[in-house]
């Protein structure tokens, strides 16, 4: 993607976190509100517990991981690579580009002679401004137990997204029917 498209992209987007749209959910005592995050997206170190498991083994376990927050969409969690078990990982087929953050490359998990495929993602060589998560990894709770503190996170709707949704955010969230031009 060229300069050209690449800002194309950027300028689709309506919403852009100066202002909660009437229609937002409004947050509760401890919540924030998805449509309060920015756009472009922010990173944000989260020092709460995060985990990753698949049938009670633990693929990944942080205090050091890093939120990606944009508007309209629930956070994403990016855990260290120290903090991974990178042996149980293998690069997948497939490659997306995101326009804020580069191209993700995609990851495998193999454990107890079972592949999930496309588990995980991580970006290697991200735009500037998405450095602080070079070779962090993001775990699709679609696919994983994927823990905040003790409160397990369920999935962003939409199948590509990756955000973990938990009780202390609120949406709607991007994902959902309808939402192709937030």
């Amino acid at each position: 993607m060229n300069e050209d498209e690449l800002a194309e992209s950027r300028a689709q987007w309506r919403h852009r976190g100066s202002g909660r749209p009437d229609w937002a959910i409004q947050p509760g005592p401890g919540q924030e509100s998805v449509w309060d995050y920015p756009r472009p997206p922010r990173l944000e170190a989260d020092t709460r517990l995060v985990r990753v498991v698949w049938r009670n083994a633990v693929i990944a376990e942080s205090s050091q991981a890093i939120r990606v927050l944009e508007t309209a969409s629930p956070p994403t969690f990016y855990i260290p690579p120290q903090d991974v078990r990178t042996e149980l990982l293998s690069r997948a087929r497939g490659a997306s580009l995101c326009e804020w953050k580069g191209s993700a490359t995609y990851w495998s998990l193999d454990v107890d002679g079972r592949t999930i495929d496309q588990a995980a993602w991580s970006y290697e060589a991200p735009f500037i401004d998405f450095v602080g998560i070079r070779g962090y990894f993001g775990f699709y709770p679609s696919k994983l137990e994927c823990y905040v503190g003790e409160h397990r996170a369920t999935a962003q709707s939409g199948g590509f997204y990756g955000g973990w949704v938990t009780a202390d955010v609120v949406g709607p969230f991007k994902g959902e029917p309808g939402t192709g031009a937030w």
